[in-house]
């Protein structure tokens, strides 16, 4: 996250659903017809989960269709996808022993997989491209061993200002919620990073989650929703291109599309501190396709691969060896790759606090707790 594919460009928000490959359909077509419905359940586990099949929870538009269907044409496995649209819906989930092979989580939701023992330990010696990884990749505080996760792209919450319709300099959060640009805001929908840019506004860490730095969070809330005029996760840069909002906190991928787009459009870490992601594959425990989940991790961990993944979604790319690949324009998009030392921050997992995270800002954004999009 080519840059002009705005609509591949973020982690979008689209409905869940699932992709069947026509190997499934053939053999839910012989399960009805020649044993009926009531008898599926009784035939052999080899047709009712083919080994040849991969299950991958993940982002919506966070993995390349021309990926997909690289890896089934090289290695014969079809790949069924289903998404979520925040990591608080993933860890809603139930993983550990069931149908997925493959999760998408960003580093807390993993540290939070982690402590449940929801996730497979990695067998090095099946995934040889661990080795293309850069070494800023390869040890982080939930999983400093490498044991559980394997990098696929990372990026920042930054913010996008339209200059040619904002003059005043843009350099913080307290500069976008001044109240000077009420209605012309487009932001994340996402509790989470909602957290970390009110907890950075008052100078306090952004994992320190307790009932009274949350109250001040509300506050901030409080004061910064109503400015804003829109709310999406996944459309910010069109939201900006048809004119409709003039400033974006978001991230960096959409930013780096944008700033391919026009020279108008400048990307901005607040001075306050950003939030640095990392979003990685990870096995869940007892995943039913151990061995394709394996093959796929280390197929997406080829530079050729890791090019074509970057090629559809600008956000920093942790592999070595891809990284100097990229075109010279790509590498210095100052949105996928942050010039200087920023001061960045590190989202770590904050255990049964989430829940009441996710109850203020929903109460604060739809009024009433039951009212929020589940």
């Amino acid at each position: 996250m080519k840059f002009k594919r705005l609509d591949s460009t973020s982690k979008t928000k689209l409905p869940r659903h699932m992709y069947f490959s026509n190997r499934v359909l053939t053999c839910s077509w012989i399960l009805l017809t020649f044993f009926g419905w009531g008898h599926a359940s009784s035939l052999p586990l080899s047709c009712a989960q083919d080994e040849e099949q991969l299950v991958l929870y993940c982002w919506p538009g966070y993995v390349p269709s021309t990926v997909i269907k690289a890896f089934t044409i090289e290695t014969g496995i079809d790949v069924l996808v289903e998404y979520y649209s925040t990591n608080e819906e993933l860890l809603r989930h139930r993983i550990a022993g069931s149908r997925y092979d493959l999760v998408q989580p960003s580093d807390y939701a993993a540290e939070a997989l982690i402590k449940r023992d929801a996730l497979q330990s990695l067998r090095h010696d099946r995934l040889p491209n661990l080795k293309n990884l850069s070494p800023k990749f390869r040890k982080f505080p939930h999983d400093p061993e490498g044991k559980y996760c394997v990098p696929w792209l990372a990026g920042t919450v930054g913010i996008v200002v339209n200059t040619d319709r904002v003059q005043e300099p843009i350099e913080s959060l307290s500069d976008v919620f001044s109240g000077k640009y009420q209605g012309r805001i487009v932001a994340l929908n996402d509790p989470r990073e909602w957290l970390g840019c009110a907890l950075c506004h008052l100078g306090l860490p952004v994992n320190d989650v307790t009932p009274s730095t949350l109250e001040a969070v509300r506050k901030v809330w409080e004061d910064w929703m109503p400015q804003v005029k829109v709310f999406d996760s996944d459309k910010a840069a069109k939201v900006m291109l048809r004119g409709e909002a003039d400033i974006a906190l978001t991230w960096s991928g959409d930013a780096a599309s944008l700033l391919s787009e026009s020279d108008a459009y400048q990307f901005v870490l607040p001075k306050e501190g950003a939030h640095q992601y990392v979003d990685f594959l990870a096995i869940p425990k007892d995943a039913p396709h151990l061995e394709a989940a394996e093959r796929f991790i280390n197929f997406i961990l080829r530079p050729d691969i890791s090019l074509m993944i970057s090629a559809a979604i600008p956000f920093t790319n942790p592999n070595e060896i891809a990284h100097k690949q990229l075109s010279e324009e790509a590498r210095k998009n100052p949105a996928s790759y942050p010039p200087g030392n920023p001061d960045l921050k590190t989202h770590r997992a904050i255990g049964e606090m989430s829940e009441d995270v996710e109850k203020l800002y929903y109460e604060l954004r739809y009024g009433a707790v039951d009212n929020h999009p589940k």
